[in-house]
């Protein structure tokens, strides 16, 4: 029998320590977090906001958080499924939608803090690169990029969200590297390309395409842009009237939901005292007048 030499013993188990759930979950990337939440000790408990942005299937996140020993403190949160009451009705994850949704937040936590007025951020969206700069009272409000762990690749969306907090009027440390339109050998952005992509053009070119060479596999792509009739030629008017909106009222609104006609019950309803007595009264009378009847019909077989 060949001798294998035990690599772990039973001491090394005891001491063995499980990682964060999050980290066992693939969810967090601790490294990166401690990173953006270390506050120097001479601040005295001043809050350190990260900008964070994450992307789902259906919907676009995008918050203002602040760590604590208590937990994370969210400042203010935007999502992309709040742009269908600003006029955006379809293509709610695109890089275009990321940016209304940096937009939304930035005009957002700006009026929360009674900044809107002072910094109005880039109000018509270039394409150029844009930073804040400091007004005489109050310095503009400063977050952290949080990507969390998706590839900070060029063109990614989240650096879409990014311009659209730029533009908005924070101050988040950043480069041009990244956005839409950079070219890497050139070592420049595009302006007129990074536009292109704000304002949707990307997706304008690609209906286009599809309308020409394939009519069939457009209507099952952009179905939901043929309901709410927006065409390649009038995106980028949609998404001028959706910053201009934002811009107006980017305060949250309350949904408003109908309540139901009819209550649907999987149980039976719980009866008071009275209604049970009652119940018990019903019963009794009708059992009795069973039992008085049967006796009728022996009576009747007797005689």
């Amino acid at each position: 029998m060949v001798f294998v030499k035990a690599q772990k013993s039973r001491s090394y188990f005891k001491r063995f320590q499980v990682k964060f759930k999050r980290r066992r979950e693939g969810k967090t990337d601790y490294r990166a977090r401690i990173r953006l939440i270390n506050q120097d000790k001479n601040k005295y408990n001043t809050p350190k906001y990260r900008y964070v942005v994450r992307f789902t299937n259906k919907d676009i996140v995008a918050q203002i958080i602040s760590a604590s020993i208590a937990g994370d403190m969210i400042l203010a949160s935007a999502y992309a499924h709040e742009l269908p009451q600003y006029g955006l009705k379809v293509g709610l994850t695109n890089y275009a939608a990321a940016y209304c949704t940096g937009l939304l937040l930035a005009r957002r936590v700006l009026k929360k803090l009674e900044m809107d007025e002072e910094y109005e951020g880039n109000v018509e969206a270039t394409g150029e690169d844009f930073s804040v700069e400091p007004a005489e009272s109050r310095r503009p409000f400063r977050a952290l990029l949080d990507v969390g762990l998706i590839r900070t690749t060029t063109g990614n969306r989240v650096f879409g969200a990014l311009k659209g907090a730029l533009d908005g009027g924070l101050d988040i440390p950043h480069s041009e590297k990244r956005f839409a339109g950079f070219n890497k050998d050139g070592k420049n952005l595009d302006a007129d390309v990074h536009r292109k992509y704000i304002y949707g053009g990307h997706v304008a070119a690609y209906m286009n395409t599809l309308m020409e060479d394939e009519p069939e596999k457009y209507q099952t792509h952009f179905s939901d842009y043929i309901k709410a009739g927006v065409e390649p030629d009038s995106i980028e008017e949609v998404y001028k009237k959706v910053h201009a909106a934002i811009r107006a009222d980017p305060n949250p609104k309350k949904a408003q939901k109908q309540p139901p006609k009819e209550h649907k019950r999987y149980n039976l309803k719980k009866l008071t005292y009275d209604e049970r007595k009652q119940k018990l009264i019903e019963r009794l009378n009708a059992l009795n007048a069973a039992a008085g009847a049967n006796d009728d019909s022996d009576d009747e077989d007797e005689e």
